[in-house]
């Protein structure tokens, strides 16, 4: 048991535009994928590479049971992220201290899956390393790529993605089928010009526009939306004069690269001046993003003003500059990375403003995520999951920022310039790392509750290196690293981190600080299995009551870590005491998540006690709440519970469907349960149970349906909130997967003991 039950699921973007037919190139995809594992779409710029990987993938996605993720890369520039980006797109929650690759790989080394990688010319070589890994430590994971330059492998198959084909404009054009190119062109100029389509009149002027600017889908699509102002005739003379001027008398046939440059150049032009700073500066941002972001990072103040902002972003949208898609918060926008680099070189033409514009980004980020941490413990945390995940890309944008190291060099494309973190000619000043520092240990309540610990290490290992004076950050920032330290190995490194963290916030005079590595040490204490000490701890902690400043999810943890240790000591009826004083904490302020935990504590008190109704119905509770804030760590204990509960109360077929979709979450954790013996005895007792008592048939067969449901279908199942379970003859069902955050914190099973669980994890670890 505990294998990947298939599932269909399948993640691409949605489509805010028609997409233009490319039969050849789709059939050829497909034919590809169905002999290859590697095949990576090359291509220039504005080819449209990225819309046809999507196509092709949606086209194949039925022949992977376990789904097709795609990874946007394009607005990520550490190449030590990528299998970060990776892990997160296939829905994995990795807390190991094994290099994030080799996690990955173990953790999808039995699937059937497309990954669809998008963007790999500027992370060339952790691309690579991510293909090859994949090609040679998994048999049933394939690889669809994009990117303007093979990755160079033996095993890759390369489908070179051409401009749209164009007919001859003296040709005979009376075709019924105009041809993908003024297709395009006619699609795009009827959603500026309502009414448009090709006549006999216009289809030799429309086919020398689209022949002239070299079947280039971004460069026809940044000229039809001039047909707001322009004739088709005017639109083509004012493109001959921009290519006179590039090539500036010589007879030679520009390039196709310079097509499009030029093509981008006339968009930029036709800008007003205020449409033109405002795309510059909207350039330092990485992937999507808000109006209020864009107001804070373009609005200085002098040249540009906030309620400047909303008129050009306008502007830029009708010229197709901007791309508008769905956010969590209503509408985002978007800057296609050929524009965005385009914006980029724009923004360098004027010393002082790449720098002023990346510090204004920083800024914001800064004052984001401090507002998000304040709101945390609140009824709005699931809104500041979203919101901070929809930032990601920005967020480290702002984080490489204040740790950036030489500027790398620019790739061959005329409108790349780098990677999109280096301002020119800056280094990183001491206040700009210590910013990084700040926003790093800001953020930990993303790190720790939102599913990324691994990439939250990787930022503060690297902020405290750059930033080793002592200051408040410094103290932040190392209690923090130690609350991510999510695994044995890692242990001596926390509780050495926790420790400097309390020593330094007592000697700065910081006692909220110094209580948050007071929390941190006490949770090592239990990883370390050192109950007593644990138990003392937070005792004297709880008892000492809350300290200005502290934060109300830690004062609520303590609690939960002290009902954790009392339970484990058999001390189940205080531990119950103290969880519904927890309770009644979170409960005032409307908080969720530390809320799911006291309700999971209470289920493990209540089932030491082998009072399996009130055990249940606390874990039902959790269950729900963990729904509601994405935490898949706590999904797959509290199934785990559950299941254990059901076996106990002879609901064994009951017991064996929620062990199938427990062992179906856990995959995406780590299957062996983090190597815990507890845990695994705790699984292995239930399964020998419910077996028993069922007989092997109609144990698989209810095992198997529960693994076909999905997060949402087995927790709704488990809430009693499901379809009716298919009999003999009906096969389990396919289902979606699990979501794509979870916190870091988990807890212990009941039956745990010291001796029984050499190799355990953490209080809120269990």
């Amino acid at each position: 048991m505990g294998g990947s039950a298939p599932r269909r699921d399948v993640r691409l973007p949605v489509e805010t535009t028609s997409f233009v037919d490319r039969r050849a190139e789709l059939a050829e995809g497909r034919e590809l994928l169905a002999r290859a594992r590697l095949v990576t779409l090359t291509g220039p710029g504005g080819v449209g590479k990225t819309r046809l990987a999507g196509r092709i993938a949606a086209r194949v996605a039925r022949a992977f049971p376990d789904g097709v993720r795609v990874v946007h890369l394009s607005g990520l520039n550490d190449p030590a992220l990528v299998p970060v980006a990776a892990a997160d797109a296939l829905g994995l929650h990795d807390h190991s201290a094994q290099p994030p690759l080799d996690a990955l790989i173990a953790q999808v080394r039995d699937r059937r899956l497309l990954l669809v990688v998008d963007n790999c010319e500027h992370l060339l070589g952790a691309c690579t390393e991510l293909a090859a890994a994949l090609l040679h430590g998994t048999t049933g994971v394939r690889v669809l790529a994009t990117s303007r330059h093979r990755l160079g492998l033996t095993e890759e198959h390369l489908l070179e993605v051409r401009p749209l084909p164009v007919p001859d404009p003296d040709g005979d054009l009376s075709a019924a089928e105009p041809g993908p190119a003024l297709a395009l062109f006619a699609d795009r100029a009827a959603a500026v010009v309502p009414g448009f389509r090709l006549t006999p009149a216009n289809r030799p002027a429309v086919a020398r526009l689209c022949r002239r600017l070299d079947g280039l889908p971004l460069a026809i699509e940044l000229a039809a939306v001039r047909m707001r102002v322009l004739s088709v005739e005017q639109l083509l003379e004012r493109l001959d004069d921009r290519y006179r001027l590039l090539s500036a008398g010589s007879p030679a046939v520009l390039p196709r690269h310079q097509t499009l440059r030029a093509a981008v150049d006339w968009s930029h032009d036709l800008c007003t001046e205020r449409e033109q700073s405002v795309w510059a500066r909207l350039s330092v941002l990485a992937g999507s993003f808000d109006l209020e972001t864009a107001e804070a990072v373009c609005a200085d103040g002098e040249r540009v003003r906030s309620n400047d902002v909303l008129e050009a972003v306008a502007g830029l949208l009708d010229k197709s500059v901007l791309c508008r898609e769905p956010g969590p918060d209503g509408v985002r926008y978007r800057l296609l990375d050929t524009l965005r680099h385009y914006g980029l070189e724009r923004l360098r033409e004027h010393p002082g403003e790449e720098l002023a514009a990346r510090r204004r980004q920083r800024d914001w980020m800064q004052q984001r995520a401090a507002a998000c941490e304040g709101a945390w413990f609140g009824p709005g945390q699931r809104e500041i999951v979203a919101r901070l995940r929809a930032d990601q890309d920005n967020l480290r944008t702002a984080l490489a920022f204040g740790l950036r190291g030489a500027r790398p060099t620019p790739g061959d494309d005329p409108c790349t310039v780098d990677d999109g973190t280096a301002a020119t000619d800056t280094h990183p000043t001491p206040e700009d790392a210590l910013a990084a520092l700040r926003l790093a240990g800001t953020l930990w309540f993303y790190w720790h509750a939102c599913g990324a610990p691994r990439e939250g290490r990787y930022w503060l290992e690297r902020a405290l290196d750059a930033s080793p004076e002592p200051t408040p950050e410094r103290a932040r920032a190392l209690w923090v690293a130690g609350l991510l330290a999510g695994c044995p190995e890692d242990l001596t490194r926390g509780r050495r981190r926790a420790e400097e963290a309390r020593a330094l916030a007592r000697r700065l005079g910081l006692d909220a600080e110094a209580a948050h590595a007071e929390y941190v040490l006490g949770v090592i204490q239990l990883f370390s299995d050192d109950l007593h000490a644990a138990l003392a701890h937070f005792r004297a902690g709880v008892e000492r009551g809350r300290v200005p400043g502290q934060h109300l999810s830690l004062v609520g943890l303590d609690r939960v870590e002290l009902a954790c240790a009392l339970g484990f000591l058999g001390k189940a009826d205080q531990a119950i005491a103290v969880c519904e004083e927890a309770r009644r904490l979170c409960e005032r302020h409307g908080e969720e998540w530390v809320l799911s935990y006291v309700h999971r504590m209470l289920a493990l008190a209540h089932t030491v006690k082998k009072d399996r109704r009130r055990a249940e119905r606390h874990a039902r509770e959790a269950l729900r709440l963990k729904l509601a804030v994405h935490d898949v760590t706590g999904i797959g204990l509290t199934l785990d519970l559950l299941a254990q509960i059901a076996a106990h109360s002879g609901a064994h077929d009951r017991a064996a469907v929620l062990l199938g979709g427990a062992d179906r979450i856990w995959a995406d954790v780590d299957r062996d349960r983090w190597g815990s013996a507890a845990l695994d005895a705790t699984r292995r007792g239930t399964e020998t149970r419910a077996r028993e008592a069922l007989g092997a048939a109609a144990y698989e067969r209810s095992y198997e349906y529960g693994a076909g449901l999905g997060l949402t279908g087995i927790v709704g199942h488990a809430l009693d909130e499901h379809p009716e379970q298919p009999g003999p003859e009906q096969p389990p069902t396919s289902a979606p997967s699990p979501a794509p955050a979870s916190p870091a914190a988990r807890h212990r099973s009941p039956n745990w003991s010291p001796k029984a669980s050499p190799t355990s994890r953490s209080p809120t670890a269990w």
